[in-house]
């Protein structure tokens, strides 16, 4: 044998030509780590707007237009809310970068709560996803005051 040429590894060729025996691979690695796992935006999306609402002091997510068109679409019969409103991810293989847009009540510190939604929202993509959260830019888009919210029957045009 020449200094170039190499010992090829010794093969078990079997009836099938596939050099395995019966229930045995002869893969080293194992196989939770074979193959690749594809996370897409949405599910980063819902996990983020999920985490953000369960913050006591966030009113609602999203910008003013947003938020007019999804109390809309919730009044559709059969409507579903939409959990990721206020919600942007930039999402790779292994990182994501999430931006959030907030009401929070009147009297509610804005930096305590921005502070507790990235601090949730982070544990529950890593925790879920596995992704590693490398930002939360939180937006605070407007102030809910107690008497923002109007009785809809009497806010009718027509008597």
């Amino acid at each position: 044998m020449t200094a170039t040429q190499e010992k090829a590894p010794a093969r078990h060729d079997h009836v099938n030509g596939t050099g395995r025996t019966a229930g045995h691979t002869e893969v080293a690695e194992p196989a939770g780590t074979r193959g690749r796992t594809a996370i897409a935006d949405a599910v980063v999306v819902k996990i983020a707007g999920t985490a953000a609402r369960e913050v006591p002091g966030v009113h609602a997510m999203g910008g003013g237009l947003s938020r007019t068109l999804g109390a809309v679409r919730d009044r559709v019969p059969g409507g579903r809310p939409q959990v990721g409103r206020g919600v942007k991810v930039e999402v790779g293989e292994r990182q994501a970068a999430i931006d959030v847009e907030l009401v929070v009540e009147y009297g509610v510190p804005v930096p305590d709560v921005a502070r507790d939604v990235r601090e949730n929202v982070i544990g529950a993509v890593e925790r879920i996803t596995g992704l590693e959260v490398v930002e939360v830019n939180i937006a605070v888009t407007d102030v809910h005051l107690p008497g923002d919210d109007r009785d809809e029957t009497t806010d009718t045009r027509v008597a």
